[in-house]
């Protein structure tokens, strides 16, 4: 891959970034018996799109999942994060710490839920975490589109930002220190830290806590992954948000 571009591909990928962000695309390759035609006609006003055979398409892509479509696009762009607070308060964002989050299904899946909810954005640091890459972006489904996302060098001092702008910062924890997110009133302005997939929030970060929380569950002793755990929170975040 040339430097300062992502490849991104699927159907949903691309058809998301032609309706959001179009200056944001390179070249578009199509293979042969590409027909979707709302994607062909979202296409007509780019320069550089182009038919190749499956075979050259799947020499691009390294592997058989593009669904016909590929693009090259602008290295994702990271939201300034003092800017970011400043337009949380504004619009009254509520804001996804993601604490080493490497897994870039994970990292995938929850911008996709987080955009799909609205009204949230999400910080991930620059180190022992998973950047915006092109499987993110993939899992995304266009979804990095709909919200801003902001990189940071030291998330202690990020959360530290965020409390000084009046933000409460609540943390997904362990059930015996924490309480069920059920039974939890979600401050406002709100910061959520959420922990690896692993061993959840590190020691350290866990001090800039204002709360704890965790999603009770009746059935299995088992964890859910960082996905599904951030969008349960999501979800009842945004339920209490509108009461």
């Amino acid at each position: 891959m040339d430097k300062n571009n992502t490849i991104i591909y699927g159907k949903n990928c691309l058809r998301e970034r032609l309706l959001k962000a179009p200056q944001t695309i390179q070249e578009v390759f199509l293979s042969e018996s590409f027909n979707d035609r709302e994607i062909i006609d979202l296409l007509k006003p780019l320069k550089s799109v182009r038919r190749v055979s499956s075979r050259e398409l799947l020499k691009m892509k390294g592997f058989n999942d593009s669904q016909g479509i590929l693009a090259k696009v602008f290295d994702f762009e990271y939201f300034n994060f003092d800017d970011l607070l400043s337009e949380a308060l504004a619009m009254k964002l509520s804001l996804i710490f993601l604490d080493r989050v490497v897994d870039p299904n994970n990292l995938g899946a929850i911008i996709r839920t987080a955009a799909g909810f609205g009204r949230f954005a999400i910080v991930i640091p620059k180190h022992r975490a998973c950047p915006v890459n092109s499987t993110v972006l993939h899992v995304a489904s266009g979804g990095e589109n709909y919200l801003k996302i902001s990189l940071v060098t030291n998330m202690r001092n990020a959360l530290l930002s965020a409390k000084d702008k009046g933000f409460w910062i609540v943390g997904a924890c362990a059930k015996d220190s924490s309480r069920s997110i059920y039974d939890f009133s979600f401050p406002f302005p709100l910061g959520v830290v959420v922990g690896s997939e692993g061993s959840g929030i590190r020691y350290g970060v866990d001090k800039y806590l204002d709360f704890g929380v965790h999603i009770p569950m009746e059935g299995a002793d088992i964890s859910f992954n960082v996905s599904m755990a951030t969008a349960l929170i999501c979800y009842e975040v945004t339920r209490q948000r509108k009461g």
